[in-house]
């Protein structure tokens, strides 16, 4: 049942007329947070956007309106060492958040959670999508939540009773990413020309938006130029200097 769950994952972007309960949102972040988390920090925080001016702004802010504005419940998700700052305090112990290193355990830490919080919702029948358009303008969506230092937004995430349901893409073959003992990249060549033709199968045929493309030639586009390269100023204007 949980295998069946997860190969059925599909991206929602349009929704039902329906809003999410305060006992259910509660409910579905309760089990979210019972995701692993590096040394337990529990590094992330969520913001529950209720406030329908808020959620327009971060809608746009995101290039997102539409998604935002049928979503049952919408959050954005930030890493936090604000409340491991104040934790500190407590022990009278200035900690050290400013590095790599906790950029990363961070990251990871929100993700762990974000997926949790995914599962959990997709098993009651809800439909969700992940928005990485947060991070095209990340110091005016902190200003508009209030972020403090030690937090920043990785990434908003809405959900709701699914009005329009995607197909679900293929992915990579195993093969693709799964190593034996060691890293060999001498199978790519094959493998990918073969998910390129499984991919231009899937474009042309799903139930909407069909086009012609492939897996490799969307990569090589989109990874060709340095993307969100303000990402480096904005993590430090927020306490991570990378050390």
């Amino acid at each position: 049942m949980v295998e069946k769950l997860l190969r059925n994952h599909a991206s929602v972007r349009k929704y039902k007329d329906y809003t999410l309960s305060r006992e259910e949102v509660s409910e579905l972040i309760e089990t979210a947070q019972h995701a692993a988390s590096s040394h337990f920090v529990q590094a992330y925080s969520v913001i529950w956007v209720t406030d329908d001016k808020k959620k327009e702004e971060l809608g746009r802010l995101s290039s997102n309106q539409k998604q935002f504005e049928t979503a049952g419940a919408a959050f954005l998700l930030c890493a936090d060492f604000h409340r491991l700052q104040a934790a500190g305090k407590m022990q009278d112990t200035d900690i050290m958040m400013d590095t790599t290193e906790n950029v990363l355990v961070g990251t990871v830490d929100v993700a762990l959670f974000a997926q949790n919080l995914v599962i959990a919702a997709e098993s009651k029948g809800y439909g969700i999508c992940y928005i990485g358009g947060v991070r095209n303008e990340p110091a005016e969506i902190s200003r508009l939540f209030d972020l403090p230092e030690g937090v920043f937004p990785l990434f908003a995430l809405t959900l709701g009773i699914p009005d329009q349901q995607n197909d679900v893409k293929p992915r990579l073959p195993v093969a693709a990413v799964l190593h034996e003992n060691e890293y060999d990249s001498s199978k790519y060549e094959g493998l990918l020309k073969e998910y390129d033709q499984t991919m231009e199968d899937y474009y042309v045929g799903r139930g909407s938006n069909q086009k012609v493309a492939n897996w490799t030639k969307s990569m090589a586009d989109f990874l060709k130029t340095p993307r969100r390269s303000h990402m480096a100023e904005f993590l430090s204007s927020k306490g991570f200097h990378l050390k």
